[in-house]
């Protein structure tokens, strides 16, 4: 991570003021400086759960997070801290504290939700914080995940029936890791030893039942199945004695318990080892300018009234970078197009050549910056702005040919312009005199170098503009006789009617060849789209393969406890009727 954007300690993200969230605009500024793709770690829970703690430990020091040491909640609205990742250089960790939910002094249930929505929406990795052991009172304190589906939107127009697949926003929520303080329990289960990520999956199993209070139990174990596919939880003992939980920040690890010790380090090491890269639809990997993007898109939506919709802050983000995508493209083709065109050139060709060349490298940089270009939008308008770039500088190089063909026409036939001035082609022989000084300066034009696609039209205007004068040369010189002054008008008119046809070729291959880099710059377009919507599809289709193995995992392990519940049920009735099997009749007396 560059230098500039190192922090020394966080900064608030999205202040909550009055129930009303607020963007702090130096922690977007923060953001925008981070070029790196970005892992984003966010954790909620309720307050007074040491959330901020563990995000300390993250960021590697003891303070930075507010921790309190009271029974209000400390941590207002969202905080941030940019530090460079431990364990890959080329990744920016970007941690997110959240206030704690369930404050009795806001008494304000939705503020909680979309603090709790917010964290889900912007992170990679999802930790919810909660005290003690996994049973109903943890699940009922969880119950913002059961609203998910009420303060986000994941496509801006749902099915025909308004109901959102959970694949939809599997796609592209967090991962989900539950972190247990103050866990006292052993991790056992039917006699036998289990990890947490087992007594995880056990605390939600789902109850077969149909009443309301199996659906009541059941609802925020199915949201965290259907929503996060990919699971973990870590438990940690108490750090210390509760007289110094105050001073968590001021005690050295070797004044805490060391199981609590080792159980944060084991914690810190998945997150820098497994947290995944922040990633939109289509595999696009969020840095902190895309981040900065989401985190607007998502509070203007809350703050407006609207849901939060993943698709829309993807289109408008897609939208604020494919513009800055064309004007990047064609930031390169003015700054090559300058360094290496010379006006003017010696043909059109030449021109264009170097044009179509550095064309294609702009379009290359737009393909590599743009991406979900809704119906190549975008890319239109670029073919739009580098034909309007081109024709200007045909328009400029055929200016630079005038105006340097004029100049060298004034330069050399200047000497016969005085001559004429001075009389001397006045007299007989004159006309003689005066053709040749003519073709001897028509050469010396001709043999001048980087003329341009004027030179031969400019110097026909030139000579067109002295037929009268070489006319009256013509008529005065006594010497000729009326034939041979009628030969050499025909000779004259014959010149300018060859040069004339002369002009008009060069023109139809003028035109040609325009026409033929129109074409070659259309098919440039399709070529490097095709080659982007390959790699798009390529993808999409990764995506969507990792989305549907995430569904059909969940669905072979509902299938799975089916099976196991059942043969449970198989092998208690049948110890119950073994058991009445085994039971000795009653024996029958006769008096």
């Amino acid at each position: 991570m560059a230098s500039e954007t190192h922090m020394s300690g966080p900064e608030c993200l999205i202040e909550n003021t009055n129930g009303r969230l607020l963007v702090n605009p130096k922690a977007l500024k923060i953001l925008s400086a981070i070029q790196q793709p970005v892992v984003v770690v966010a954790i909620v829970g309720l307050y007074r759960t040491g959330k901020s703690y563990l995000m300390n430990k993250l960021a590697g020091e003891n303070k930075g997070f507010s921790l309190g040491s009271t029974v209000q909640s400390h941590t207002k609205g969202i905080w941030m801290w940019c530090v460079p990742h431990p364990k890959k250089p080329e990744r920016t960790l970007v941690l997110l504290d959240t206030e704690g939910l369930g404050d009795v002094e806001k008494g304000d249930n939705q503020n909680d939700s979309w603090i709790f929505a917010l964290a889900i929406l912007l992170s990679s990795t999802f930790v919810y914080n909660s005290m003690g052991t996994i049973n109903q009172q943890a699940m009922d304190q969880l119950h913002y995940v059961t609203e998910l589906t009420d303060r986000i939107r994941a496509k801006a127009s749902p099915d025909v029936d308004g109901v959102e697949d959970s694949a939809d926003f599997v796609s592209f929520f967090p991962d989900f890791v539950w972190t247990l303080r103050d866990f006292s329990l052993d991790l056992e289960a039917d006699g036998q030893s289990i990890t947490a990520d087992e007594y995880l999956e056990n605390s939600l199993k789902l109850k077969k039942g149909t009443s309301q209070k199996d659906k009541n139990f059941n609802l925020p174990r199915l949201c965290i199945r259907k929503f996060f596919p990919k699971k973990k939880c870590f438990i940690f003992d108490r750090p210390t004695d509760r007289k110094k939980l105050g001073q968590l920040e001021e005690l050295c690890d070797d004044k805490l318990d060391p199981e609590f010790v080792q159980q944060a380090a084991v914690f810190c090491s998945y997150i820098f080892r497994n947290s995944k890269t922040k990633t939109l639809s289509g595999g696009i990997k969020v840095n902190g300018p895309r981040l900065e993007a989401l985190v607007q898109t998502y509070v203007s939506a809350i703050n407006s009234g609207d849901l939060p919709c993943m698709e829309n802050a993807v289109l408008a983000l897609s939208e604020i970078e494919n513009t800055a995508a064309v004007k990047k493209a064609i930031a390169h083709y003015d700054q090559q197009m300058d360094q290496k065109l010379q006006l003017p050139t010696e043909t059109l060709q030449e021109l264009l050549d170097l044009h179509r060349t550095i064309e294609k490298e702009a379009i290359e940089v737009f393909m590599r910056m743009s991406w979900k270009d809704i119906d190549h939008l975008f890319q239109k308008e670029l073919a739009a702005q580098l034909d309007e770039k081109r024709d200007d500088f045909c328009k400029k190089n055929l200016k630079a040919s005038s105006d340097r063909c004029s100049a060298l026409l004034k330069d050399i036939f200047s000497p016969l312009e005085e001559g004429v001035k001075e009389g001397i082609y006045s007299k007989p022989g004159g006309y003689r005199l005066f053709i040749e000084k003519i073709q001897e300066l028509k050469k010396k034009y001709l043999q001048e170098p980087r003329k341009g696609i004027q030179a031969e039209e400019i110097l026909q205007e030139y000579l067109k503009s002295k037929e009268s004068v070489t006319a009256a040369i013509l008529q005065t010189d006594q010497t000729l006789s009326e034939k041979d002054k009628l030969i050499e008008v025909e000779r004259v008119k014959a010149e300018s009617a060859q040069a004339a046809a002369k002009m008009l070729e060069e023109m139809q291959i003028k035109n040609q060849q325009m026409m033929e880099q129109k074409e070659k710059s259309y098919q440039e377009h399709v070529k490097q789209l095709t080659e982007k919507m390959e790699r798009d599809r390529a993808q999409l289709l990764e995506e969507q393969e990792r989305t549907l193995s995430l569904k059909l995992q969940e669905q072979r392990r509902l299938l799975q406890e089916g099976f196991q519940e059942e043969n449970r049920r198989l092998h208690e009735e049948i110890q119950n009727l073994q058991k009445k099997m085994k039971k000795p009749r009653k024996q029958c007396c006769l008096s």
